[in-house]
């Protein structure tokens, strides 16, 4: 089992650069290009302190390429010589460790929207994902479910069509997850059974919406694990609510009776976890040493 965590260190600390368009329009794809290779530097040296502290999971920004899908960018990134040489660097990292990178497309890109241009705008962002990882030895991807748009049944078959007409590439890296507004877990089950597409289960996502739900978590945790292929260790989330379980905003650490109640929900499978926490790796850090002792 993994512990990991998302984006950012805390310690060392490191520091992505962003851009704005119309910062791009007026400077060209240079200010991208110094943006990216920054950004890429820092998630070396964010790598290099995981290993030194036995963390092999982390989950990579999306920003690493300043409006990497955007429609006006029209720098080929993926073929530039120098940021080649630091995604072979990462990547060297990633084999000689082992280490177990993913990504989170965020909240726009929405497989189900009933808008054509929002899902082509989505494949795009996609693909963005897909080609960073495919560099640096990157093997998933997260997305939410979207909007039910009036219609959940419509809106969960519109996901999986959409899904199948993917590249094989983004297939086998996108993972769905049940979020904490509208696609409860029973939900994104359904979509796998529809498609194939692997589920990552979010404790703390449950915890805010799964009024629908009527089968036991332990068996509906079943279905999760069934629904990654053979050889995959799936992957889980779990975070604290800030003030109170149900919170949606997170807290800066796990804390332990949560994790504990993870656990009892895994029951001794092989999965790895990520920990959606304000503080990062510390706590990481802390909770690895509070269920040690």
């Amino acid at each position: 089992m993994l512990l990991g965590y998302a984006c950012i260190n805390t310690v060392i600390p490191t520091k992505l650069k962003t851009c704005r368009l119309a910062t791009y329009h007026k400077k060209g794809k240079e200010i991208i290009k110094q943006h990216t290779i920054s950004n890429l530097k820092s998630v070396i040296l964010a790598l290099k302190w995981n290993i030194k502290n036995d963390i092999l999971f982390f989950r990579i920004s999306s920003d690493i390429v300043p409006l990497g899908s955007h429609q006006d960018m029209d720098w080929e990134w993926w073929l530039d010589s120098d940021v080649l040489d630091l995604t072979t660097e990462i990547k060297t990292l990633q084999e000689n460790y082992q280490m177990r990178l993913s990504m989170h497309p965020g909240q726009y890109t929405v497989i189900s929207s009933t808008r054509e241009d929002v899902f082509k705008r989505s494949v795009k962002d996609l693909e963005y994902h897909d080609r960073l990882l495919n560099l640096i030895g990157g093997t998933e991807m997260i997305i939410h479910g979207g909007g039910a748009y009036g219609d959940m049944d419509s809106a969960k078959n519109r996901f999986a069509d959409r899904y199948l007409t993917l590249s094989s590439s983004i297939r086998k890296k996108l993972i769905l997850e049940n979020d904490d507004v509208t696609y409860q877990l029973h939900d994104v089950l359904e979509i796998h059974d529809k498609c194939g597409i692997p589920i990552c289960f979010d404790i703390h996502h449950h915890h805010c919406n799964h009024g629908k739900e009527t089968i036991s978590l332990r068996d509906l945790f079943d279905k999760v694990i069934d629904s990654w292929p053979s050889g995959t260790t799936p992957k889980v989330h779990i975070s604290s609510g800030k003030e109170y379980l149900t919170d949606r905003r997170h807290h800066d650490y796990v804390f332990k009776e949560d994790f504990e109640k993870l656990l009892a929900i895994i029951n001794g499978r092989n999965v790895d976890i990520m920990l959606e926490a304000k503080k990062k790796e510390q706590a990481v850090l802390k909770l690895t040493e509070e269920v040690s002792n």
